[in-house]
């Protein structure tokens, strides 16, 4: 941490002594980020974590910031470098993070990620979970940890025929859509923070990945299903997303893990997400949606 303060005073051309109260914040999947005193007021500093330059495309993270600006629905962002990923933001006192056990935080941030996807912001990249599975796996020094990925990866994959027989939403896709980047902030106002993944693709993958994050069960995921849709339809494709991002996603801290940063209990569950999810959509794949 001894070069935060010299990395804060050239972004904001300020001497480091008028920089106070560098303190670490919980340490990201992603990113590390520190808060700091400036001036009076509090502000976040986000320095890219160990092997993300493999992970994010910080341009099109810029892009995407510029894009969702005029929605006011992000970050209070300061200052954002499209090069080296350093991203200065407003501090919210009082702000606290969405808990996936309570229903009524969870409807309303899938109220408010509803009205974002409604308005069908385009921009000119994509994103395939598919094909990051293969990425992921790509980046890898070694074999899976996993004795049966290869089985496992093989079901995820197959996958990708059926996605033709439901319902498509295309769209922005906020991709990172988990519990902790849903903010809310004064007069119970919900922002959605952290939007270096996102990109245009089904954008019924968003719910998908907050179900993931959140380690729920089925019937929590069916819950979130009933939040997001309003009806009482299965939606049984999320159980799809469900399926490839948990496999995704365990690719993604495989990675993470041969650079010497283990999630424990998050990686195994992602993998079982990929297996469980596989069963339950095939087991549910003939069912009507509507």
């Amino acid at each position: 941490m001894n070069n935060i303060p010299l990395i804060i005073s050239q972004i904001l051309k300020c001497n480091t002594q008028r920089i106070t109260n560098i303190t670490p914040l919980k340490k990201g999947m992603t990113n590390h980020s520190y808060t700091f005193i400036y001036n009076e007021e509090k502000y976040i500093l986000r320095i890219p974590g160990e092997g993300t330059n493999n992970l994010i495309d910080r341009q099109k993270e810029y892009d995407i910031y510029q894009k969702i600006a005029p929605l006011n629905i992000g970050d209070n962002v300061v200052y954002m470098n499209p090069t080296s990923g350093y991203k200065i933001t407003k501090f919210w006192e009082n702000a606290r993070v969405c808990n996936p056990q309570n229903l009524n935080d969870v409807s309303a941030c899938m109220a408010t990620l509803r009205q974002f996807h409604s308005k069908k912001l385009q921009v000119n990249y994509s994103f395939c979970p598919f094909e990051k599975i293969e990425f992921y796996e790509s980046l890898w020094n070694t074999g899976s940890i996993y004795p049966d990925y290869a089985e496992t990866k093989a079901k995820v994959m197959s996958l990708k025929n059926q996605l033709t027989k439901f319902p498509q939403k295309l769209g922005l896709s906020h991709i990172d859509s988990v519990p902790d980047n849903f903010m809310f902030i004064e007069n119970d106002q919900i922002r959605l923070i952290d939007w270096e993944y996102a990109a245009m693709y089904d954008q019924h993958i968003d719910i998908a990945m907050f179900a993931v994050y959140a380690m729920y069960d089925k019937f929590m995921v069916d819950q979130l299903i009933a939040a997001y849709f309003l009806d009482n339809k299965p939606h049984n494709y999320v159980y799809l997303y469900i399926c490839v991002c948990g496999l995704l996603w365990s690719n993604w801290c495989e990675y993470k893990q041969q650079l010497g940063i283990g999630f424990g209990e998050y990686a195994l569950k992602q993998y079982k997400f990929a297996q469980d999810y596989f069963a339950i959509f095939n087991a549910t794949k003939d069912v009507d949606n509507g």
